[in-house]
């Protein structure tokens, strides 16, 4: 075994890797989020070829000189981009998200950010936030938990039963780690891309190329050479072919990490036309740099896109990527490679580490003590801001369905005692009128029954699969859901639903699909209720609103996309875009915030719109 390698290809493939993030997250290559893909089959070749080395010619393996080494070689730069960035971010984005940003800076500091992102992200309503500048650091926080097993791993199967014992106990996990992370992807995606178990199998796959006798990958051959064009093209079809909807890792994650594998494998029979491209100056500058220009693309992108509240220009987008390569050769220059050559003792290394990640922590309180609770009004007025981001009551009561869930709990509102009973149907967006609907039943004696699920509308459309929404479970949960509507026998259904989905490409429009869903909808509750209600969907901003609010005049904050009212079927049907907006659709209405983000009307708005509503129900028959 040998962690020796051509320092060149190895520099190329960081160049590629580094350069297929910014890509992906400048909107330039839908699938390039493999480049995170390359570098663990990278690290996992790297870090277990400097591991067995050491064991190998010594007996032993000293843990503490290893870490440190790694510190010494990531923290500097990590750090610093993560200090700068969230100074950047505590000036320029809104003090209503510092919250949530000290948390990000603290997780980062202490490299558990992967898990904290993937709660975050688990929950359906956090979509249209603010984006993190620093969820990038997801991906250093499961190398460096990598780093932090992986050594002690690796030594106790040497010293058990040195070489063999070391191969079979690497295989063992890299098979194991594959099928969990098949596993996760399909039943909870979020968790499988963010964790280090589903993520281990890909650093694994790395580290059995150590196993792999030097005669087999040296002997150069035409079959070797079309395996290495082929692995190429499987990366281009990855980076082509993927996009955000693509279930990942799982199958999907096998493409960039075995064509990644083969070429390390195959490093030394690369042909010459590859080896040239390797070689140039600028791809040799790129692989220096790529560690500072992954750290550094993301704020760099995100924290300009939330500042102006609108997606970034083409120009904007290559004018930023040049700014983070500058950014990034700035950094190297200065901050890894005269730190890489400062002689420093474990101890002073380790005192280093430990400020550096003090330092993380310290920013991170900083910025929670600095945290804006309030909002100023243009009439004067001042609003808290958990009171507009609040939710409507029944998602702390457990009554508001969320991803995996195929059932709604008992959720019984409003008069619990009485005959009269009313059901709420849908989505999110048939959740955000639980407050106007509660008031109502509060008031003319109904019973209210809830079912609602996130990202999951009343209306029978087929959605794409993404992150950890799946239709399975939207359609288990419609069938339970209707079968409980038939056994009530309410007075009336209404129900409602999101309409700004992306939509399936058989579709010719997103009204064919949307009115198909509706006309289905209709069919299976047809017979349910002698009135069946479907509220239009509200006008969708195009900026989140409390962000809006804290950091722009109140006039910047009022684009919305009007949603079609139109609805087929035999529905009673409202839109209640008049009760929102007049020539435009303005984020303070009657001196409420409208919207408790970039797409829910708020709680108090809903309790607001309740006598428009109930002037509706009560025309159609209804109370």
């Amino acid at each position: 075994m040998s962690s020796k390698v051509r320092i060149h290809q190895i520099q190329a493939l960081r160049a590629i890797a580094a350069t297929l993030v910014v890509l992906f997250h400048a909107k330039l290559a839908p699938g390039g989020f493999i480049g995170v893909d390359i570098f663990y089959v990278i690290s996992g070749y790297l870090i277990t070829g400097i591991i067995v080395k050491e064991i190998t010619l010594s007996g032993a393996f000293n843990y503490r000189n290893f870490f440190l080494r790694r510190a010494k070689r990531l923290l500097p730069a990590s750090i610093t981009v993560l200090i700068l960035t969230a100074i950047g971010a505590w000036l320029f984005l809104p003090p209503t998200i510092r919250s949530s940003l000290g948390q990000d800076i603290l997780a980062a500091s202490i490299y558990i950010s992967n898990y904290l992102f993937a709660w975050w992200q688990n929950d359906y309503q956090n979509l249209n936030a603010t984006p993190s500048p620093v969820i990038h650091y997801w991906s250093l926080a499961v190398e460096e938990q990598f780093y932090l097993l992986w050594p002690l791993i690796i030594f106790t199967l040497w010293k058990i039963g040195r070489q063999r014992l070391v191969f079979r106990g690497v295989l063992a996990i890299t098979i194991t780690s594959f099928i969990f992370s098949l596993y996760l992807t399909s039943v909870a995606p979020i968790w499988a891309f963010y964790s280090l178990p589903t993520r281990a199998w890909e650093l694994g796959v790395g580290a059995l190329l150590l196993f792999i006798p030097k005669n087999l990958l040296e002997k150069k051959s035409v079959s070797r050479t079309i395996i290495i064009w082929a692995s190429v093209a499987t990366l281009f079809y990855g980076v082509i072919r993927f996009s955000d909807n693509t279930p990942f890792p799982g199958t999907a994650a096998l493409y960039p990490v075995i064509a990644t594998a083969l070429l390390i494998g195959l490093i030394r029979s690369w042909p010459p036309i590859l080896n040239d491209f390797s070689r140039l100056r600028f791809v040799q500058w790129l692989g220096e740099i790529s560690y500072p220009f992954y750290l550094w693309h993301w704020p760099l992108l995100v924290i300009p896109s939330t500042r102006f509240g609108r997606p970034l220009t083409l120009l904007e987008r290559f004018l930023l990527i040049a700014l983070t390569a500058l950014a990034a050769d700035l950094t190297h220059r200065f901050i890894e490679r005269p730190f890489s050559r400062t002689k420093l003792t474990n101890r002073q290394t380790g005192r280093f580490a430990i400020a550096a990640t003090l330092s993380g922590v310290l920013v991170a309180s900083g910025i929670l003590l600095t945290t804006k609770d309030n909002i100023s009004l243009p009439n004067g007025r001042s609003v808290s801001l958990a009171a507009v981001m609040q939710k409507p009551k029944i998602y702390d009561d457990g009554c508001h369905a969320n991803y995996g869930n195929k059932n709604s709990p008992e959720c019984l509102y409003g008069d619990v005692n009485a005959d009269r009973k009313v059901v709420l149907y849908g989505d999110s967006h048939a959740a955000q009128w639980f407050p106007a609907l509660e008031k109502i039943a509060n008031d003319e004696g109904y019973a209210l029954i809830s079912l609602t699920k996130s990202a999951c509308p009343a209306v029978e459309v087929e959605r794409i699969n993404s992150g950890a929404f799946k239709n399975s479970d939207c359609n288990a949960w419609r069938e339970n859901s209707i079968k409980r509507i038939n056994d009530l026998n309410p007075d009336a259904v209404i129900m409602s639903g999101f309409q700004h989905f992306a939509y399936p490409q058989r579709f010719s429009s997103r009204d064919s699909w949307w009115f198909a869903g509706q006309r289905t909808l209709y069919s299976k509750v047809q017979n349910s209720a002698p009135k069946l209600i479907y509220i239009s969907d509200t006008p969708k901003p195009k900026r989140d609103i409390p962000s809006c609010l804290a950091t722009a005049k109140s006039n910047e904050c009022d684009e919305n996309e009007k949603s079609d009212p139109r609805v087929a079927g035999g529905f009673i049907s409202v839109d209640p875009t008049s009760w929102l907006c007049s020539d435009t659709c303005p984020a303070i209405v009657d001196g409420i915030v409208a919207y408790r983000d970039a797409s829910h009307i708020s709680v108090e708005m809903s309790a607001a719109l309740s006598d428009n509503l109930r002037d509706f129900l009560r025309s159609n028959g209804v109370i």
